[in-house]
């Protein structure tokens, strides 16, 4: 019996670990504000090791990024796909699978901090080919129109900023209004 699954190296599955660390300590504190030192801490390795499998922070953070624009991306497909099979609207399955994901507060705050880093030319490289990515994913899987896609990713940023703030926490009519809960 063979296994599909793919055994990686040890450098592959180190490098793994310490995008899975990153990811978290990015998240807290952006990527100004997260000095390599403490990614090296969490990750359970030398700041020198870090260097050697990631040279630059700047080339971790694009690494986070892409992570991060891929997993909303197979969220979408994957939630597209179960809808079509159900019989189901793809869109709104994207849509409800979006807030799901964002129970994850470190996919949550590592894409808000992609965009506040967007000022740098390469993240705002990576950040316009995600965001590309996602409309392309969005349109193909759902069959949306321009101004269908306009709305899902404006909502998509509003799901964004009431995550943030933890509206759902907040029993006032406005955090109704914007959850949808003001009916």
């Amino acid at each position: 019996m063979t296994s599909s699954r793919r055994v990686l190296s040890t450098a592959e599955a180190r490098r793994e670990e310490v995008i899975a660390a990153a990811r978290h300590v990015v998240a807290a504190r952006g990527y100004h504000g997260t000095p390599t030192a403490e990614i090296a801490r969490a990750a359970g390795i030398s700041q020198a090791y870090l260097f050697r499998l990631f040279p630059t922070k700047l080339e971790l953070f694009l690494v986070l990024t892409e992570d991060c624009f891929d997993r909303v991306a197979d969220t979408f497909t994957q939630a597209a796909a179960r809808a079509r099979a159900a019989g189901e609207e793809p869109l709104v399955a994207m849509g409800m699978a979006y807030e799901e994901l964002l129970a994850d507060r470190d996919v949550l705050l590592l894409q808000l901090h992609t965009y506040a880093a967007a000022d740098e030319p390469r993240i705002r490289n990576a950040v316009r080919r995600g965001y590309a990515r996602l409309v392309d994913v969005v349109r193909r899987e759902s069959g949306a129109d321009d101004a269908q896609l306009q709305m899902f990713f404006a909502v998509g940023m509003l799901m964004n900023v009431v995550a943030a703030m933890r509206a759902d926490e907040v029993d006032e009519p406005w955090a109704k209004v914007l959850m949808h809960q003001g009916k």
